[in-house]
């Protein structure tokens, strides 16, 4: 993969007197990867200097999209911390940069500050990429597992690919085994099992998580403790579906393991406390309350019993 990009890269850095602009349109009919390539990386150091003012020039002015993921590879390989701004920008495309992007920033000192500002900023394959980089920036670096304990699950579907490894690298069991654990955290923890229910084929699946049982004990636990919410309700419904005959095999396997975490959420479900703030979040259009009212079937929420 990028042989064709890394020949073209080595003919033009042979010439001594050819400027970055040469390289405009050299790509139109190469096969451009827009993920990390050796072959390419190998061709930017054997260039040096010269292929990182190559890249941030193509970076900048490249009007081709692969001129410009051309350019951002020569930045992963051999750019330095006054690339930043340049990466991150280009980063924001991220389901075409974001491979690149994470690379560059992933590899540079101090990479950790500008790997959450575009983490903060980027959704689907990009997000994907990013999120996976700080998971690999997480020991020793304490706002980075903060980040992960509260954000990293945004409810796209490809959370499935990174889900387990936020638990893994973060040790969200041993979190949630204390005995105060602050609002974001339990809250994005009941995201983040929803998602290991559905994750089969793409990473860490509920069944496979080593820590699954702890993990939705603890969860249950700060539950009780906080109360409801809108969004605690919502989770709640969800994982009840998830956790029985209805949920995806693939993810969580044999049911009967579940029972006593499914019965845990839906007598929470059963709760005065919690139907009360169920049937009002729905008075008021949350549009999570009511989706999950328009899906429900009969007699599967107390709070909203069906109509006679």
């Amino acid at each position: 993969m990028g042989a064709a990009v890394a020949a073209v890269l080595d003919e033009h850095f042979r010439d001594p007197g050819s400027v970055p602009g040469r390289l405009m349109g050299r790509f139109r009919n190469v096969d451009v990867p827009i993920h990390p390539s050796a072959r390419i990386a190998d061709a930017a150091v054997r260039a040096g200097a010269r292929a990182r003012e190559a890249g941030r020039w193509l970076v900048r002015h490249g009007t081709d999209r692969d001129d410009a993921v051309v350019g951002l590879a020569l930045l992963a390989a051999v750019g330095t911390v006054d690339d930043v701004p340049h990466v991150q920008t280009i980063g924001l495309l991220s389901c075409t940069f974001g491979p690149l992007a994470a690379q560059a920033l992933e590899r540079l000192p101090g990479g950790e500050e500008p790997l959450l500002w575009l983490a903060d900023r980027v959704a689907g394959w990009g997000r994907m990429y990013v999120v996976e980089a700080l998971c690999r920036r997480a020991d020793g670096h304490p706002d980075v597992r903060q980040w992960l304990l509260r954000r990293a699950v945004d409810g796209d579907f490809l959370n499935g690919y990174f889900a387990g490894e936020v638990a893994r690298t973060t040790r969200l069991h041993e979190v949630l085994d204390g005995a105060r654990v602050d609002t974001e955290i339990v809250d994005h923890a009941g995201d983040l099992l929803l998602v290991l229910t559905y994750s089969q084929g793409m990473g860490t699946t509920l069944e496979s998580c080593p820590h699954a049982d702890r993990l939705l004990a603890g969860h249950l636990s700060h539950l009780e403790r906080l109360g409801p919410s809108p969004g605690r309700y919502h989770t709640s419904a969800l994982l009840v579906r998830s956790l029985g005959e209805g949920g995806d095999p693939g993810s969580i396997g044999p049911v009967r393991r579940w029972r006593p975490y499914r019965d845990g959420y839906r007598a929470l479900l059963d709760r005065d406390d919690w139907c009360a703030t169920a049937r009002t979040a729905l008075a008021d259009g949350h549009q999570a309350i009511v989706r999950l009212v328009e899906t429900a079937t009969d007699s599967e929420l107390r709070a909203f019993p069906p109509s006679p």
